[in-house]
């Protein structure tokens, strides 16, 4: 009878062993960040992200960009041009980029890393081009919800480039999109070739494997049941499996201030305690910083790792009109932030983008 009960035990361990080791096979060199996307009970939209990067000296502000301005793809012989149709909030990372942000229609945009992310050869297409560093910016600048922004990239107007970054690592990025409906679409350009996964039921996201693979190997945990045992390491696909368990259990609270709690104390359990960033060993990166995107109310929340205080920016009161100039607070050490920062906002010029010369 020993035998009997021990032996099922011992083949679903062996199974899990053998995921485990399929995990940690694929995400040697992935950096870490988590995305998810929670239903209030009031059948409104909150998206949370945490930003884990090896780099603490990464420079990070916050941008103001009204609408009408004009952008360019940077890079290549043909970048594409545009004039943004809606104002945002937006995260920059290096002044090189937009990591993350949402736009005044509740269109939120989160960059998040990808070690297979294959963008093809530019050269080939014909099409413009598109520095990695404002694959996210089109969106929000382009875009109200996820539906016509899946639709746009049916036959995408753009190729992207994607210069190294200024720490010399390389830009493999997947990029997540939602709105305040609650549609979902997840972006990965695997083999040269643009995937995306359209659908409210996307609500998780993190770093390697690829988001199909992230999906089959979640489904197993699925079935082993998160209340009898989850996998608990840092890596990426742990990180999946964790954040859909508890987000499927999170109650859906119709009180503002209890919703809101809830998409934090779901991204902060997912976070990387500050100082585990390990260069010999890149899939160990720390939180940076975590953001939370309130996609009714258009308030869009700020917490840094360093700083003992939540800061927000409440889009409505921002000025977004065309001709309104730029905006930025920086996130710097000594200078920490907290409360509703709309009045902080001080006229700057925007970075430039990821391979700019």
């Amino acid at each position: 009878m020993r035998f009997a009960f021990a032996f099922p035990m011992m083949k679903a361990l062996f199974r899990t062993l053998i995921i485990l080791t399929f995990v940690f096979e694929y995400t040697q060199e992935a950096l870490a960040c988590t995305r998810l996307l929670y239903e209030t009970g009031n059948k409104t939209f909150i998206t949370g992200r945490s930003m884990d990067w090896m780099d603490t000296s990464a420079k990070t502000a916050l941008w103001a960009f009204p609408r009408g301005m004009k952008r360019d793809g940077t890079v290549g012989a043909n970048p594409i041009k545009w004039r943004a149709k809606y104002g945002s909030i937006a995260v920059s990372f290096y002044d090189a980029g937009t990591a993350d942000g949402m736009n005044e229609k509740g269109l939120v945009a989160n960059m998040l890393y990808l070690k297979e992310a294959d963008w093809g050869d530019a050269t080939k297409s014909g099409k413009p081009t598109l520095t990695a560093g404002a694959w996210a910016q089109y969106f929000l600048d382009n875009f109200a919800t996820v539906g016509e922004a899946v639709a746009a990239m049916a036959n995408p107007p753009f190729v992207i480039i994607a210069p190294p970054l200024p720490n010399g690592s390389a830009a493999g990025l997947h990029l997540s999109l939602s709105d305040a409906t609650g549609d979902s679409a997840i972006l990965e350009y695997i083999n040269g070739k643009l995937v995306i996964h359209h659908g409210s039921q996307y609500r998780v996201m993190t770093n390697s494997p690829t988001f199909d693979q992230q999906l089959a190997l979640n489904v197993y945990w699925d079935k082993v049941g998160g209340d009898r045992f989850l996998p608990g390491t840092i890596s990426a696909a742990d990180r999946f499996v964790r954040t859909t368990y508890y987000l499927k259990l999170s109650p859906k609270y119709k009180d503002p201030e209890l919703a809101l709690a809830s998409v934090f104390s779901q991204v902060r359990m997912i976070s990387v305690p500050l100082g585990l960033a390990d260069s010999s060993n890149p899939n160990i990166a720390t939180t940076l910083w975590r953001t939370v995107a309130d996609q009714r109310a258009k308030i869009y929340y700020f917490e840094s790792a360093i700083f003992p205080a939540v800061s927000w920016i409440d889009i409505n009161k921002v000025d977004l009109t065309e001709g309104a100039a730029p905006k930025v607070v920086r996130i710097e050490r000594g200078q920490p932030l907290a409360g509703e920062l709309s009045a902080a906002l001080k006229p700057a010029e925007p970075f430039k983008w990821l391979g700019a010369k």
